[in-house]
């Protein structure tokens, strides 16, 4: 086991990995990875997460012959993609925290989505891959968060049987550092603190 990094150097050195050697994981590893996503906060305690693990070669074909766009195969973007031996898939359950909400000691007595300002259940799922995303690093792995087309979620559902209460958010892809070229994307630079950051007012 690698040496835990100050934190400090574990949130600088997150980034989506795209490349991967063909190196296993250790499952005591991923264990971990999955273990530390149960350690983000959630609404009301609600928990109304799940995530799929898929670590083996025949889940892992399963899923990109599932979740590929139709029409296409393994392209320069994906190619390096496909080689992670480790996809997690988080899924969250908005009647979770319908349910949880309509409890006596949350004070509602319905399950009106109405009353969300936000959908909690989502982002709690999206904090839980967070602290996958920094626990891979601490580990000395890569990790890249991806999403799966909207026109292949039925046939993604089918070929693993996720039921209809849950809704997968992402992927996460989990493997070895491979050399990896940059995203495109990052050419638009970081924005600075002054830029997003608004003291006391919007305008102020």
């Amino acid at each position: 086991m690698m040496a835990a990094m100050e934190f400090a150097d574990v949130v600088s050195r997150r980034r989506m990995v795209r490349n991967y050697t063909d190196d296993p994981v250790d499952p005591v590893v991923v264990d971990r990875i999955v273990g530390n996503a149960l350690r983000a906060p959630s609404a009301g305690f609600s928990q109304g997460w799940a995530f799929l693990r898929l670590d083996t070669p025949a889940d892992v074909a399963r899923f990109w012959a599932a979740a590929t766009p139709l029409g296409k195969g393994s392209d320069g973007w994906s190619a390096g993609l496909r080689r992670a031996p480790v996809l997690i898939v988080p899924m969250s359950s908005k009647a979770a925290y319908l349910d949880r909400y309509a409890e006596p000691d949350k004070g509602w007595t319905d399950r009106d989505e109405s009353r969300w300002t936000a959908p909690y259940w989502d982002i709690d799922a999206g904090m839980a891959s967070l602290l996958m995303l920094l626990t891979v690093v601490d580990e000395g792995l890569g990790a890249c968060f991806f999403g799966v087309p909207p026109e292949r979620m039925a046939d993604f559902r089918a070929a693993f049987g996720v039921p209809d209460e849950f809704r997968p958010i992402g992927v996460v892809s989990i493997g070895h550092r491979a050399p990896d070229r940059l995203s495109p994307s990052l050419r638009r630079g970081r924005r600075d603190l002054d830029a997003v950051v608004h003291r006391g007012r919007w305008d102020g």
